[in-house]
């Protein structure tokens, strides 16, 4: 296996990799002289002066611009992560500078924000008040990449098959059950369970077509050998509510979830028996061991309530 070249770490600068980045993203030596107010010449130099240390053009040059070379597609993809990398130790330096002793980057989907974390979060933070929680909503696929590729230190979501996918650990977290939702006046609002089949004669109310919920469903529809009758798709559990309520058919969301938003139409909430309909959501990480400890301590938290909880019924 090959040393790092210590010459060739020495031999870079930032101010050239980010000159670097921001041509292949503008596409032009020109306009990225503009945005990073240097002459179009200095720039120029700069980036013959990188291909010069790399050893190889990375830079394809045309009427239109330029485009990067295989080998300036790999560097850019390193470069991105070298910036990103600066960009976080001076945001996390900067909350240190500012009493912060911590700084966690959690990505979550919309089950565990809804109905779990703002009690878990809130515990977490009024023990650790230094240590500063971004939190952000995204789809568990979404979730789970976006800690394979280090923008999160901690995921929080359905994990499913695509965490061994993406060499992510996980530790358990909680349990929900999702239910069926309908109007009070449905024809299935008086059963009190049901298998998912029965749903599939009516017009659903869906979420996004990469959601946990919406996979789950479309691959129990799929093994009846039916389709589901999508009429419409949302992106929150209120506005699935507000659809149901008003006729435009029925849909799947977590029991903890549709109790937590009292006064939300005249709806009922069916249990369904099929065993897929109760799920896991887990925590994951590249590598637990190896996190912050202010990120380390979030977990420790985070499962320890999930030891204390009950899990749904």
């Amino acid at each position: 296996m090959n040393t790092p070249d210590r010459a060739f770490t020495r031999r870079l600068d930032l101010t050239t990799l980010q000159l670097f980045v921001a041509v292949c993203e503008r596409g032009s030596i020109g306009k990225a002289a503009e945005t990073e107010f240097m002459a179009p010449s200095a720039v120029s130099k700069r980036l013959s002066d990188l291909e010069t240390t790399v050893g190889t053009p990375l830079l394809r040059r045309h009427a239109r611009g330029v485009t990067p070379t295989p080998a300036g597609q790999s560097l850019l993809h390193h470069a991105r992560s070298v910036l990103f990398s600066l960009d976080k130790m001076q945001g996390e330096l900067s909350e240190y500078a500012h009493g912060v002793r911590g700084h966690v980057r959690v990505h979550a989907n919309i089950s565990a924000i809804v109905q779990f974390l703002p009690e878990d979060l809130g515990a977490f933070i009024r023990a650790h008040d230094a240590i500063k929680i971004d939190l952000e909503e995204h789809l568990s696929t979404e979730v789970l990449r976006a800690v394979q590729e280090g923008a999160a230190d901690l995921g929080i979501c359905h994990v499913g098959e695509d965490a061994q996918a993406l060499a992510l650990q996980t530790r358990p977290y909680r349990q929900d059950r999702l239910v069926l939702i309908v109007p009070t006046t449905h024809p299935l609002a008086g059963h009190t369970k049901l298998p998912f089949a029965a749903s599939l004669d009516w017009d659903h109310v869906g979420l996004h077509a990469n959601s946990s919920i919406y996979r789950a469903m479309h691959e129990a529809a799929l093994r009846e050998g039916r389709s589901i009758r999508l009429r419409i798709r949302v992106t929150g559990l209120d506005a699935m509510c507000r659809m149901i309520h008003n006729g435009l058919g029925v849909g799947l969301m977590p029991q903890r979830a549709f109790e937590l938003m009292h006064g939300v139409g005249e709806l009922a909430a069916i249990p369904l028996t099929d065993t897929w309909a109760t799920r896991r959501i887990d925590l994951a990480a590249r590598d637990f061991s190896s996190l912050p400890v202010s990120a380390r301590l979030l977990v420790d938290h985070l499962s320890a309530r999930s030891a204390d909880t009950a899990s749904p019924t």
